[in-house]
């Protein structure tokens, strides 16, 4: 069983939740309904959920305010709000989903299920896990551009750059983007895909690989002829990865 705080200022919003939960995903267990962002702090360290249903929008403190007064947050984030310009800062923050009110039944359901598959993942052995993960993972990200959210086929990236606190995703049939993500945020996303970080600059999708050049200090030729530099520290482990079976092949 999931175990769950809601935390709304809207007593109707949070009665709707509590029923839709109840009635769609009979896997969660409500602990506490919570009317503010102090009482969710004061719920969330009594009860220490799996995850919690957190409004944006609430008087005196908000739902990011909220998160910023914990020291340590160990449960998953659905945030629920009728605002859709607070995605972009709900997935900085490593939110696992993000609904808009009122809340839609079926995005509702596999929000829950994110929650169930990443705590499931989390308590199995690591190949299991990796294998597991190959499998059933949700092969579509969220990209936070400028004009809002992209969601992108994670097999169509073929490898990202940093610029300072942005990165710039090249995509395979599709214009590139500029996201308000770092490479290190992009990095930790696209851990349990396909993807090695060969440089500080650099994150590549190792299926999108033509080339490996020893010349210039050693650099990458990828699918759509960009060139990528490899530090003199990734290489041997880049290289590494295939020689393993289950790592596909150097073109």
């Amino acid at each position: 069983m999931l175990k769950a705080i809601l935390i709304d200022d809207e007593p109707n919003c949070l009665k709707m939740l509590e029923w839709e939960l109840k009635n769609s995903c009979p896997n969660v267990e409500i602990l506490e309904l919570c009317d503010s962002g102090k009482s969710g702090l004061k719920a969330i360290k009594q009860h220490k959920p799996n995850v919690v249903f957190l409004d944006v929008d609430m008087p005196y403190m908000n739902g990011f305010e909220m998160l910023e007064l914990l020291e340590d947050i160990d449960f998953e984030v659905i945030f629920t709000t009728a605002y859709d310009e607070y995605a972009v800062k709900a997935f900085k923050i490593n939110a696992i989903d993000y609904l808009l009110k009122p809340i839609d039944e079926d995005e509702l359901m596999a929000a829950v299920q994110k929650v169930t598959t990443k705590l499931e993942m989390q308590q199995l052995p690591r190949n299991i896990a990796t294998e597991k993960t190959a499998q059933n993972i949700i092969r579509k990200i969220a990209l936070p551009t400028f004009e809002g959210l992209v969601f992108a086929e994670v097999d169509k990236i073929i490898y990202c750059q940093s610029d300072n606190n942005y990165t710039k995703i090249f995509l395979k049939g599709d214009k590139d983007l500029f996201i308000s993500k770092t490479l290190k945020e992009m990095e930790e996303v696209l851990g349990n895909y396909h993807f090695f970080r060969v440089h500080n600059s650099f994150v590549v999708n190792l299926n999108e690989i033509k080339h490996y050049i020893k010349a210039d200090g050693g650099y990458l030729v990828m699918s759509n002829e960009g060139k990528v530099k490899v530090s003199r520290n990734k290489k041997d482990a880049l290289l590494q990865l295939f020689q393993t079976p289950s790592r596909p092949k150097l073109l």
